[in-house]
């Protein structure tokens, strides 16, 4: 063989790699046998759940027409909820009665499966996302069936099921516009809540970035604190009404500190701070009490406290009555709401340290300046309710209590 030629292979078998060669995609087949396991054995969700895990079907290919299968009976068109051709079952959740009894089974079952294939989860997630995105597409009815299975897959915890991808659709302006949202929602709140407490469903909210304002469910046109009161009593919400009470209570609240604070800091003037306060307790309805304890913690916190120096922390306190002494005179209307100011006194001097022995002179201040009244201070030193610190401050009071006293013998 001449040293140019090459040898060859005559006769032998070259062996190639082999490829791995995807099956083809066939939705329709998969929802045809999975149609076909429900219609065997009549619905049973006990038998179908046997029949499908001994079946050899491909779920990690095909797990949203899976669950297109549980929630519409068949396969649907691709990007809609529109049945697709194929065989169909009677036995899906939009198909059933619109109770809990009905539903609870169906969600029962699809927690066995996820519990065998936990994969399945993102495809429930994304069947439930595209349906919720769609709620117009249904009859009321039909989005009645889905809230309460919505409900009851988070009361019964769904492998983890998402509230923020979940829930996040339903707010989409054309739904709710419609009240479609509001119907909806309320009727997953009145599911929950058999089940659940009121801090589990705003456990739920605030993870799906809903909590802060329950408005944003409602048409523009009923975007009102009145409205969402009304609707939700009606519903026989009313734990969940209080609560937003609250919430809206606390943002107004939160507000005015603010606006104060903001103004303290330019130094605006008495009168200035005084109208703003006046403002904001007409507009969101205040109670005086709390008025009296937000204008305390505006003035402390508007200190430029001077760290251990006691004498020089004391002294900007009693600056501090006495330079906005007008504004406390002016919503100190009533021994009631002195005595709050008191307590508030107490209990700020005894949590914070560096105020624990200034609490007599605080109130000594707070007399002088005509905010308090000597009924006020007695009733406080001798039937005062609140606790902290109460032994150490009535003895620290005590003489000038007992000035008070004297000066009230003499006249």
């Amino acid at each position: 063989m001449s040293s140019k030629e090459k040898p060859t292979l005559g006769g032998t078998r070259i062996k190639t790699r082999k490829r791995n060669i995807a099956a083809p995609l066939d939705p329709a087949a998969f929802a045809d046998a999975v149609v076909q396991i429900y219609l065997d054995n009549a619905g049973d969700l006990e038998l179908v759940a046997k029949n499908l895990e001994s079946s050899d079907l491909n779920f990690s290919r095909y797990g949203d027409t899976f669950f297109e299968v549980i929630f519409i009976g068949g396969r649907t068109q691709p990007g809609t909820i529109k049945p697709d051709e194929g065989d169909r079952h009677p036995y899906s959740v939009i198909e059933c009665e619109p109770t809990r009894e009905v539903i609870l089974p169906s969600v029962i079952y699809v927690q066995k499966i996820l519990r065998r294939r936990p994969f399945l989860i993102k495809n429930l997630e994304n069947v439930m996302r595209k349906m919720l995105q769609s709620l117009e597409l249904f009859e009321e009815n039909e989005r009645k069936k889905l809230a309460i299975f919505t409900a009851l897959a988070f009361s019964q915890k769904l492998s983890g099921l998402p509230p923020e991808t979940v829930l996040q659709p339903l707010l989409k302006d054309n739904l709710v516009a419609k009240g479609i949202v509001l119907a909806f929602i309320t009727d997953f709140f009145k599911e929950y809540l058999i089940d659940n407490s009121l801090d589990d469903l705003i456990s739920i909210l605030k993870r799906g970035k809903m909590e802060d304002d329950l408005l944003e469910f409602f048409p523009s046109a009923k975007r009102t604190p009145e409205a969402v009161s009304e609707h939700f009593t009606n519903a026989g919400l009313l734990p969940l009404v209080e609560y937003n009470d609250k919430k809206i209570f606390e943002v107004k609240l939160k507000e005015m500190k603010s606006a104060l604070t903001t103004q303290l800091a330019e130094e605006a003037a008495i009168s200035e701070v005084i109208e703003t306060v006046k403002q904001h307790v007409k507009d969101a309805k205040l109670p005086d009490i709390e008025v009296v304890r937000i204008l305390w913690d505006v003035l402390m916190d508007a200190i430029q406290w001077s760290g251990k120096n006691q004498q020089q922390n004391a002294n900007s306190a009693l600056r501090q009555v006495k330079k906005w002494a007008e504004l406390l005179n002016t919503f100190c209307t009533s021994g009631k709401l002195e005595l709050e100011l008191m307590y508030k006194v107490q209990v700020q001097c005894y949590e914070d340290a560096k105020l624990m022995k200034l609490f007599p002179e605080i109130v000594r201040s707070l007399y002088d300046q005509d905010v308090l009244a000597e009924d006020t201070i007695l009733h406080w030193f001798r039937k005062g309710t609140n606790l902290k610190g109460r032994q150490n401050f009535v003895k620290s009071l005590e003489p000038f209590v007992k000035w008070l006293e004297e000066a009230e013998e003499e006249e």
